[in-house]
């Protein structure tokens, strides 16, 4: 690949040059050799992994303990009572994506948080290529907790240009399950939102002895931006040991709006590697997965800085065991992040390295006991540590970067841990409840703090390094679901959570009132300005949500769900106008404009949010003739306001999705509506820009031969021109020149990308 996985930093953040790489090439000539697919041998073949396949509308099982080890016992996973044991409650609550969908989405699309699109309620904050922030029913960036095979990766970055899914390829993404809002207790804390699960690679076993090896390798071309890349994903296994690599590689110029305008800084290139091994026996699954990734650079419209070097190194274990008193499962994991900002040329063209440095680890443990005919109950214990070192060096020649480092975060800590207890009871056939409680402590430290120099700085510093810094905050939640299904085609669902989120180390600890040093914090793409607060009180989410559905008996032709829900966020971390003598230095009117950048300082604030999710799907035709048709659709809305009647910032509008999609053999096909509405209902406090409505249409069409898969694909087929509703403000491409040089121009919302012809060959030998 073009670059390698690398420790060593390039020594520039200019631009390679493009040509078509190596692997790129040697992907191509692999496409053009004649291979079997894994999927069409016959009793040799690796078995497909089937992740939440439809149930039949049976009386339940009722829960029991798990059967005595057998000495050819298969994977615990693969056990009716490990799998009965391993279903974490009511179903309504989470939605699973189908096996294929991150594939799917690697055709038009490298950012694996566009996947969260395809969840109700979900949306996702423009940002990098690679780097979009997730968001679920209102709540994104850090009010979301993201675990990529259980590890759970904290911001590295002010901007937080490296959340937890860069980290991860779309075609990487084997199952991505989404907790939404009412999440049982034992799915995680220190967090409000939902709970998101990715998994990549999960082990697949030979069904005879001796070795076997599956391999899919796809290459791609998108339009838009000249982006090309290769994925690949190769497995080897026996009876009971499997090792398998995942990863892949992309490079991306700018994309264009559809008016023809180039929307500058938006380009990247990355690669993502992860190798595997698996191993069963008696009942016991270990696994041990390695892996990293490496960005040499990508571009931030919505940021005044870029990413010029991001680097990952990971490894985690998971065990799963099936014993004769229940199932447990444990993991433990260490993530290590490095990571640059600075500007890429020509878009942006200046000196002002910013360097972070990031470490996590941690383990969760996790016990089922089946204690009755009726009843589970889940105990667990979880730790999750954090570390972080934030500064920039100085800029030579420069009397507001200079002579000294400016020390943003000087060893952040922050540690939690956390216990459950969680009672599941399945009373009849109809009534199902699960009620869970847990506790968590989040312990937060950093140390003194110093600017560039202490004529501009050293008055904040000052006050910031005679605080007590350390801060230990005391989270008890819990959750109570029921669902009752009365019938073969119906089912309901209430839910009840209470959740609470610490601030993260930026939020409480960012120091400086500085103009330009407060325009370098803060993930929300708006061009303002943030300083921490080390007063902020963790918040505290309760949140009710029902859930109708109905489905036909076989729960093949259709089924529609309504999903109405509300969260009343006490001490919602949010924003007020910064009041201090240095921001209304840098901005006299700063207090009381409604128009331009401003400067924020985080404050807690009551919040209330509402909203409604609908999604269904129903088969319009099925036969041989004619394949199979399919028509389905999400539809969201959700208000997000504070009880002092500022609206909350980053709150989708009303949007649809609606999709037919049809099959044929080996032949599928696709047409999908997208419907935006207006966001008029806007932050105030942020100068939040409004965006008008759209409608795009993408189409997509693949056909699968004997070894090989060609897929083809056209996004905004119409070359629309809109306005991304979370894709933040621009400030690159309308500047303001003054005689002080020019700056970035108030009142340009970023615009979404234009057509883009798409084109995919991949085979499996």
């Amino acid at each position: 690949m073009s670059n390698v996985l690398s420790g060593s930093k390039p020594p520039t953040a200019s631009l390679p040059p493009r040509p078509m790489s190596s692997a790129l090439l040697a992907a191509t000539a692999l496409l053009c050799s004649a291979a079997e697919p894994a999927s069409a041998r016959p009793a040799a073949s690796l078995p497909t992994v089937t992740v939440d396949p439809a149930r039949q509308h049976t009386a339940k099982p009722r829960p029991r303990p798990a059967a005595s080890r057998e000495t050819h016992a298969p994977a615990p996973h693969a056990t009716e009572a490990a799998t009965q044991q391993k279903d974490t409650g009511p179903t309504a609550a989470s939605r699973t994506l189908p096996p294929q969908a991150g594939f799917e989405r690697g055709l038009s699309s490298s950012d694996s948080a566009g996947l969260v699109t395809d969840l109700p309620g979900g949306a996702a904050w423009g940002a990098g290529g690679v780097s979009s922030l997730p968001a679920i029913n209102g709540m994104g960036a850090d009010r979301l907790q993201v675990a990529i095979n259980s590890m759970l990766i904290s911001p590295a970055c002010p901007n937080e240009m490296n959340p937890p899914l860069s980290f991860v390829n779309p075609a990487m993404i084997a199952k991505m399950r989404a907790y939404l809002g009412i999440g049982p207790a034992s799915v995680g804390g220190d967090y409000i939102g939902s709970r998101i699960d990715v998994t990549t690679a999960p082990p697949a076993f030979a069904a005879t002895d001796g070795w076997i090896a599956s391999t899919r390798i796809a290459s791609f071309f998108r339009s838009n931006g000249n982006d090309y890349g290769v994925d690949a994903t190769a497995t080897a296994a026996n009876r009971d040991t499997s090792v398998t690599y995942t990863g892949g590689w992309v490079r991306s110029g700018n994309y264009k709006a559809g008016d023809g305008t180039t929307v500058k800084s938006t380009l990247y290139e990355t690669q993502n590697h992860a190798i595997s091994i698996s191993k069963r026996s008696f009942g016991n699954l270990f696994t041990f997965q390695v892996g990293g990734q490496f960005i040499p650079y990508q571009g931030y419209v919505n940021q005044y800085m870029d990413m010029v070097y991001n680097r990952g190194l990971f490894a985690n274990g998971r065990y799963e065991g099936t014993f004769d008193w229940g199932l447990i499962e444990a993991s433990a994991f260490v993530h290590q992040i490095r990571h640059t900002m600075g500007f890429i040329a020509p878009d942006k063209v200046a000196s002002m390295p910013m360097d972070t440095k990031g470490l996590d680890g941690g383990y969760a443990i996790k016990a089922t006991l089946p204690v009755s005919g009726q009843d589970l109950l889940r105990v667990g214990n979880e730790l999750a540590l954090n570390r972080l070192d934030d500064w920039w060096s100085p800029v030579a020649g420069s009397m507001m970067m200079g002579p000294n480092s400016f020390i943003n975060i000087n060893g952040g800590q922050r540690d939690r841990i956390g216990t459950f207890v969680e009672w599941e009871r399945h009373w009849d056939r109809q009534w199902t409840s699960i009620v869970g409680l847990r506790n968590d402590i989040v312990r937060m430290n950093t140390g003194n703090v110093s600017g560039y120099n202490a004529m501009m700085y050293g008055a904040d510093a000052a006050a910031f390094n005679a605080a007590d810094h350390a801060r230990t905050d005391v989270h008890l939640d819990g959750s109570a679901l029921v669902r009752y299904e009365p019938d073969a085609i119906s089912q309901f669902e209430l839910g009840f959570a209470r959740k609470t989120r610490s601030p993260n180390l930026y939020e409480r600890y960012a120091w400086s009132t500085n103009a330009m040093a407060m325009q370098m914090i803060g993930w929300f793409g708006d061009g303002n300005g943030y300083v921490g607060n080390l007063d902020l009180k963790p918040e505290k989410a309760h949140t009710v949500s029902f859930t109708a559905g109905w489905h036909d008996p076989a729960q093949k032709l259709w089924d529609v769900k309504v999903t109405p829900y509300a969260s009343y966020v006490q001490d919602y971390i949010d924003v007020d106008r910064c009041k201090t003598a240095s921001c209304l230095a840098s901005n006299p009117a700063n207090l009381t404009t409604n128009t331009g950048f401003v400067y924020l300082q985080f404050a807690n604030h009551d919040a209330t949010l509402v909203g409604v999710n609908v999604e269904g799907r129903l088969t319009v035709w099925d036969d041989l003739t004619y394949g199979h048709g399919q028509i389905r659709g999400l539809i969201g809305y959700v208000r997000g306001y504070r009880t002092d009647g500022v609206d909350l910032y980053h709150m989708m509008p009303v949007n649809a999705k609606l999709a037919l999609d049809h099959h044929l053999g080996g032949w599928t096909n696709s047409v999908e509506l997208q419907l935006v509405g207006s966001k008029n209902v806007v932050s105030q406090v942020r100068n939040e820009l409004t965006t008008p409505s759209y409608a795009l249409v993408n189409l997509r069409t693949g056909y699968q031969w004997q070894h090989v898969r060609l897929d083809l694909g056209v996004d905004n087929l119409f070359n629309r021109t809109y306005d991304l509703p979370l894709g933040g403000a621009d400030l690159v491409d309308y500047q303001v020149v003054s005689m002080m040089g020019s700056s970035a121009a108030y009142g340009y919302a970023v615009k979404g990308p234009g057509r883009s012809l798409n084109a995919r060959l991949s085979v499996n030998f």
